[in-house]
């Protein structure tokens, strides 16, 4: 679990974003996407502390600090109609569970509190002073309503009596004024574009079109469904899974219909391709996970010691596990971990079980701790994260969702050991665009779009979307496959039993699909700038 220190500097995410800045002749448009971090700024604009030290300048909190685990719980334990928009659980990396956190814990910051926004948002607002929030910020992770679901008594807009119910009803004084007033879909123009002061900055012109933004692996998403390839890959969007993985994994998913899933966030409409719902499911940990068991094995120095010429790693441990797989005469490497299984929820579950609680297993160690012996580790745990992907597959299934293919980018599809996992633990093709940077791109195509270079966002996403190539599953794979997740998921009925007789309770059972149940505490029961549109 992360400390209550995983605050940012402003000053270090302002100056990342003049650094990008060229040739201002070639600017046509701008457009932002953060990672979902919350930012606290004063009446002022400038930054309140959100850490327990007191220093000013972190007023930013990551997006997986899980500071805020029992005001999640206790949010969730509220029953409130809008928990059926993130999965029926409130989950520790949204912004309702770290604003009581903030009022809770920290009530100097809370009492001078002006402007709390997502990263995203605060730097649009930065580049034009417009105050206006994205509707992907604030429907992903705010559970803000853009539309009407069917059967949900819901209308569209903030729902006063969730803030009220958890005990931050301060935030809906003055017309919502500190969380915001004003929304629009990614890529709609923001304001009257780039101000004065930020085109100094930036040294480019005035008034220079300002995308609103859109959180970073939705961005991705944006980048991916707009690919291409031959052959009988799927061209639906609604049939095409979007994984951004890095240092988390987000599964994206666009849908024409709006469908509920347990353990899943969303279905969430116009968040991400205009017009459609989104269900967001991942797992909190995946290349983060990966750099963990690898640095902290006994093996590691050793391993780092063989890996130069600026390689990472990870590319000793594929040449290595290559190697053993030719040694044994076996046909994959997988097959040197078949007694080896790894449960990957060591920062808890995000999907489709919805448990920040769970947490990591491993099941075959040795009293070995070699080369070889991080190798494996390493596989298994590389495999375990394909399988909780095929898990997150599972739950989108049960609820109708029909899901063809795979389109992946990230740090994380560098190493081609991971893509190929996902295409064998899967079954289905993995699409590789041959634009590496989508998130990157999906900001692009969101300056685009409010550009006018483009009429929609729908638009610019098939026009730049470009091509790739198809890595298909191999069906020798599958049998081992299909064996060891039945294994993986033997392993979270274990967690089950034991965290159940720990707490002396009976066995619980738990579907595919659906969270397990908690009882957590209930909650005990101030504050600013906006603008006007385009």
């Amino acid at each position: 679990m992360l400390k209550c220190d995983n605050s940012h500097r402003l000053n270090i995410l302002l100056n990342s974003s003049q650094e990008v800045c060229r040739d201002a002749k070639e600017v046509r448009g701008i457009g932002f996407d953060a990672t979902c971090s919350l930012v606290i700024l004063d009446d002022n604009g400038r930054p309140l502390t959100v850490s327990p030290k007191g220093e000013p300048e972190q007023n930013v909190v990551l997006w997986m600090d899980h500071r805020a685990l029992s005001q999640a719980e206790a949010i969730s334990a509220t029953g409130h109609s809008v928990l059926r928009f993130v999965g029926g659980t409130m989950s520790p990396e949204m912004q309702p569970p770290k604003l009581l956190w903030l009022k809770q814990n920290m009530s100097s910051t809370w009492e001078r509190m002006g402007l709390a926004l997502d990263l995203p948002d605060f730097l649009t607002w930065r580049a034009t002073g417009c105050a206006s929030r994205s509707l992907c910020s604030a429907v992903c992770k705010w559970t803000y309503q853009a539309g009407s679901a069917p059967g949900s008594d819901m209308e569209p807009g903030w729902q006063e009596s969730f803030w009220i119910r958890i005990g931050l009803e301060d935030l809906t004084r003055d017309g919502y004024r500190i969380i915001g007033q004003e929304f629009w879909p990614p890529g709609a123009p923001c304001g009257r574009g780039l101000s004065m002061e930020a085109g100094l900055q930036l040294g480019l012109k005035k008034g220079t079109p300002v995308a609103t933004s859109i959180i970073d692996a939705h961005a991705g998403g944006l980048g991916l469904l707009g690919c291409e390839a031959e052959g009988e890959f799927a061209k639906s969007f609604s049939r095409r899974l979007a994984i951004i993985a890095g240092t988390s994994s987000c599964c994206m998913l666009a849908n024409e219909n709006c469908i509920f899933t347990p353990g899943v966030w969303g279905p969430y409409f116009s968040a991400m391709v205009p017009g459609m719902w989104l269900s967001e499911a991942g797992q909190s940990s995946a290349g983060s996970l990966i750099d963990h068991v690898i640095s902290t094995h006994p093996a590691y120095p050793q391993i780092v010691a063989k890996t130069k010429d600026g390689r990472r790693p990870e590319e000793t441990l594929n040449a290595m596990l290559r190697s053993m797989c030719e040694q044994r005469g076996l046909d994959s490497p997988s097959q040197l971990v078949a007694d080896l299984h790894v449960w990957p929820d060591f920062h808890g579950n995000r999907s489709p079980l919805a448990d920040p609680g769970l947490r990591g297993m491993i099941s075959g160690l040795t009293l070995s701790a070699g080369e070889e012996d991080l190798a494996k580790l390493y596989l298994a745990t590389m495999q375990a994260l394909a399988y909780g992907t095929r898990h997150i597959m599972d739950a989108l299934a049960d609820t109708g969702h029909s899901v063809s293919s795979l389109l992946m980018c990230g740090g994380l599809t560098k190493n081609p050991l991971y893509v190929e996992l996902h295409a064998d633990a899967t079954g289905l093709p993995v699409l590789l665009p041959s634009e590496t940077e989508s998130v990157l791109l999906g900001g692009a195509i969101l300056a685009a779009s409010a550009s006018g270079r483009y009429s929609s966002v729908t638009e610019a996403m098939l026009r730049m979307g470009g091509t790739g190539r198809v890595l298909a599953p191999r069906p020798n794979e599958r049998r081992f496959h299909d064996a060891k997740y039945a294994a993986f998921r033997a392993l979270l009925e274990c967690q089950q039993r034991l965290r159940d007789i720990m707490s002396g309770g009976t066995a619980l059972s738990i579907s595919p699909s659906t969270p397990p149940s908690r009882t957590p505490s209930r909650p005990p029961s101030r504050p600013p700038s906006s603008c006007s549109g385009s």
